[in-house]
């Protein structure tokens, strides 16, 4: 009987021996070793294996990005693009890599105005950009990747070939593309409909289309996507729907290492990368919330939360004004972030009203997915890509199974604009990697939705540095978004985990707000890691909006029987 009677104790007493509730619906990953934190299980634990058998941060990222691209084809993959921020642990430097791909050379506004097309497509081959992702893991495994590149491909490959278990969340995206996009193109039914379907719920998917690109690319290098099979299947893609992509489009096109741009937030060093993303808009956010104390009452009351919409509405409004590609528009930057220009910006907001016309400022002059890994040695990588919206153009590769980017949607056909549609130029991007330090911790995170990812950091930076939140906590709290991109009047989205009585606060003061889900999806799906380099502990958290997980690697004698990795293709 007493092993029943203490069972008993433990159900009934149980508030005794664990006398804290809380809020969040996830513990933080806690290791001495590595840790990879992606919105798919499996893609965590292929990064994860890729760490156990002694590859590098950047090796578990490109492992974890090439599955999420298989699992996830709705938001990314081998024809999206690609920003990344790596922390290297023994000298502390922060390197920013840009992989967004430019418009084909003869894309232009005159072209399009020839065809009668008067506003730049949303999907369709003429929004296709040059793919970037490819390029972007070469740069990153070029400079910091320690396995052979052959390798890192081998778990995508595995479940491109053998399947996989559609997941929740991406399911209801792909149901949703089904109806509105994936019909269109008779290779993307073909590929991504089962039964002219979208695949339910736990439903196995296979492409072995992708799974022989992935080959492709493994056994021929990033050189295969540039210029060999898999360049010659997009353009014969292009030229069959009326493209205008050449092979010098994608041949002649190179990321670029890039300089994180900062700002100081109460103590904290947070950093974002330049335009041609949106980064800014989130230091900028960050720097006018710093111009007020944060509430009393807290994260989720009627006086914080007025304040950081409002900060977003300013930020997002000379986002709109100034951000473009840097080799064809200089933006403000340094203006955009100066804190006089912070200090000035802030008399706007009122502290009882919403602002439903916010016009730009004047500085001085001067569907996607998000991963973060860490290796034992403490480097971090910071890592965004996305086909931008749902299947990216809704075209899919003749042969290869993955669907084209349709980021040159973002441009404009007003040449007086500064992301004005140009050849071989860069278009407005919303994904954006983000890194945070201040003494032993440094953070890199990042929240995914388009134009909800400046508004999410700031918000979880608040979190963590205002509210003294970990990781997690910070990362699950709820949110507030704009309800359609770059929305800069007085439309919110908000969960309903904010309480009713604050909701109805914001709307006394003018704020119109669409009420969402305890854990939506339309918020942003983010991901944490933070290396301590006085422990040497790292801390990882993985949103609880979404499908994934932060998994750790084994430790070094630890590893189960079987064999490498790298040798699970050959089976």
């Amino acid at each position: 009987m007493r092993p029943f009677l203490h069972c008993f104790l433990l159900v009934a007493f149980g508030t005794l021996a664990f006398p804290q509730d809380r809020t969040n619906a996830r513990s933080m990953v806690i290791s001495r070793y590595g840790i990879v934190a992606s919105s798919q299980v499996q893609a965590s634990q292929a990064g994860a294996e890729i760490l156990s058998h002694g590859g590098s941060a950047v090796d578990a990222a490109i492992a974890t990005n090439a599955v999420l691209g298989v699992m996830e084809p709705d938001m990314n993959g081998i024809g999206g693009d690609l920003f990344a921020i790596y922390w290297e642990a023994k000298t502390g430097k922060l390197y920013g890599l840009n992989a967004s791909g430019w418009a084909p050379k003869a894309l232009t506004i005159d072209y399009l105005k020839s065809k009668n097309v008067t506003q730049m497509p949303e999907h369709g081959i003429d929004t296709v950009t040059v793919p970037g992702t490819v390029e972007g893991w070469n740069q990153l495994h070029e400079r910091f990747g320690r396995m052979a590149w052959k390798d890192l491909f081998a778990p995508a490959i595995f479940y491109a070939e053998n399947g996989f278990a559609v997941q929740e969340l991406i399911g209801m995206d792909w149901r949703a593309a089904a109806r509105a996009k994936l019909k269109k193109d008779p290779e993307t039914r073909r590929v991504f409909l089962v039964h002219d379907e979208a695949p339910q719920t736990g439903d196995i998917f296979r492409n072995p289309e992708v799974a022989k690109a992935l080959r492709l690319l493994g056994e021929g290098g990033p050189q295969a996507f540039y210029r060999g099979e898999i360049a010659k299947a997009i353009l014969a893609t292009s030229r069959e729907l009326g493209g205008t992509m050449t092979a010098e489009d994608l041949k002649d096109y190179s990321a670029e290492w890039v300089e994180p741009i900062s700002i100081s937030y109460r103590g904290w060093k947070v950093y974002e990368l330049p335009p041609n993303g949106q980064g800014m808009a989130a230091l900028e956010m960050l720097n006018l919330m710093e111009q007020f104390s944060p509430a009393k009452a807290g994260p989720l009351s009627g006086e914080e939360l007025h304040k950081k919409i409002e900060a977003m509405k300013l930020a997002y409004a000379d986002l709109a004004r100034y951000n473009a590609d840097p080799r064809f528009a200089k933006a403000p930057v340094a203006g955009l972030l100066s804190k006089e220009y912070a200090k000035q910006r802030a008399q706007l907001i009122n502290p009882r009203k919403a602002n439903c016309d916010v016009e730009s400022g004047r500085p001085p002059a001067s569907d996607t997915t998000y991963l973060t890994a860490v290796d034992k040695e403490g480097n971090i990588v910071s890592l965004i890509q996305s086909n931008y919206s749902s299947f990216g153009s809704g075209i899919t590769v003749r042969g290869m199974g993955f669907a084209l980017q349709n980021r040159g949607a973002l441009f404009m056909l007003d040449p007086a604009k500064p992301d004005a549609l140009a050849g071989h130029k860069r278009p407005f991007h919303t994904i954006i990697p983000a890194f945070m330090e201040r003494g032993d911790d440094h953070i890199g995170f990042g929240i995914m939705g388009g134009a909800n990812q400046p508004l999410a950091h700031a918000q979880f930076v608040s979190n963590v540095v205002d509210y003294g939140m970990n990781l997690q906590v910070a990362m699950e709290t709820a949110r507030f978004t704009v309800r359609s991109n770059f929305d800069i009047g007085c439309n919110i989205a908000i969960e309903d985990r904010v309480p009713a009585e604050v909701r109805q606060q914001l709307t006394n003061m003018g704020h119109q707000l669409e009420v969402r889900g305890d854990f939506s999806l339309y918020m942003g799906r983010g991901q944490a890691i933070d290396h301590n380099t006085r422990t040497g502990l790292n801390f990882a958290a993985s949103d609880a909006r979404t499908d994934g997980s932060a998994e750790p690697e084994f430790p070094p004698g630890l590893r189960l029987a079987g064999t490498p990795i790298a040798e699970q293709e050959k089976r």
